[in-house]
C-alpha cells in the first residue's frame, strides 16, 4: 500500500474518528438512541482511525485522489 492521503487529512480523519465514537457512546444523543445507529457511528469511527494510521485510503484509491506530496 503507498500512502495517499496528507497530514492534514490524517489529523482531521483522527478527530472525527475519535469525536464519532465518543459522541455515538457517552453523549446520550436522541439520534444514537438506536443501538444500530450507535454500532454503525462507532464503525465509521474506527475506520476512519483506521485509514488515518494506515496512511492509506481505498476510496481515495478507486477515484486516483492523493493528498498527500510526492
Amino acid at each position: 500500500m503507498i500512502a495517499n492521503m496528507g497530514t492534514v487529512d490524517r489529523a482531521l480523519r483522527l478527530a472525527v474518528g475519535l469525536a464519532l465514537i465518543a459522541v455515538a457512546l457517552f453523549s446520550g444523543a436522541e439520534l444514537f438512541g438506536a443501538v444500530a445507529w450507535q454500532y454503525g457511528a462507532v464503525a465509521v469511527g474506527l475506520v476512519m482511525i483506521g485509514t488515518a494510521g494506515l496512511r492509506f485510503c481505498p476510496l481515495y484509491k478507486l477515484l486516483g485522489i492523493r493528498t498527500c506530496g510526492t
